[in-house]
């Protein structure tokens, strides 16, 4: 099922953390170019995957994007990567439009499903989301708390690892963004490690 066949209308959108759409209600980007919003779903930790992200030195054309998380994944594949082309061929009950989120929609990720009481990374940019409704501001110790949704906390079944998880958003011909499900920091690495993906499809909003 195609996230463009059908929008999600405003005044039905469920809320964060709510079973939806194969899986997990996780918030809502606009995206730069277009102006348009659209509604982020997690999956579940079983549909996690391992891999690396492509080829050290290669950039990829059409990879780039911080909130497109399907055009970013489509590009990768196209270029070779088969940690991409696992994720496009999941089917969650029933959906098949997941892809590895954006670096912006990654970030409500552990905005909202943050695992751990542990302080948060303060430095560099992390948790600056200008793309995010309501806008992410800087992770403070504090801010984001433990996430208070229910099976995603540290030790329950949805919970993220204390890892690295992978971005589909590139940095370079290198590096592709990263988050730490730790701490929140988000970095970038190397495209050869072979780091965790949670996927997430993307409805779009009416306006």
């Amino acid at each position: 099922m195609s996230a463009v066949e059908k929008a999600a209308p405003a005044a039905t959108t469920p809320a964060i953390g709510q079973a939806y759409g194969g899986g997990f209600v996780t918030g809502i980007t606009r995206d730069p170019a277009t102006g348009k919003r659209s509604l982020h779903i997690t999956a579940g930790a079983a549909h996690e995957l391992v891999g690396a992200w492509g080829k050290y030195g290669e950039k990829i054309e059409g990879a780039d994007s911080f909130t497109n998380s399907r055009a970013n994944t489509e590009a990768m594949a196209a270029a070779g990567s088969e940690l991409a082309q696992k994720v496009l061929a999941l089917d969650i009950d029933g959906f098949t439009d997941w892809a590895i989120p954006a670096r912006d929609v990654q970030e409500l990720q552990y905005r909202h499903f943050k695992p751990t009481t542990d302080d948060n990374w303060q430095y560099g940019r992390s948790g600056d989301n200008p793309h995010s409704e309501p806008v992410g501001l800087l992770y403070s110790e504090q801010d984001p708390a433990q996430t208070a949704h229910i099976g995603f906390r540290d030790g329950e079944p949805e919970a993220f690892q204390q890892r690295a998880y992978w971005s589909s958003s590139q940095r370079s011909a290198n590096t592709a963004f990263t988050m730490y499900f730790d701490d929140g920091s988000q970095g970038g690495s190397a495209k050869v490690y072979e780091l965790r993906v949670r996927p997430v499809r993307s409805v779009l909003i009416e306006a």
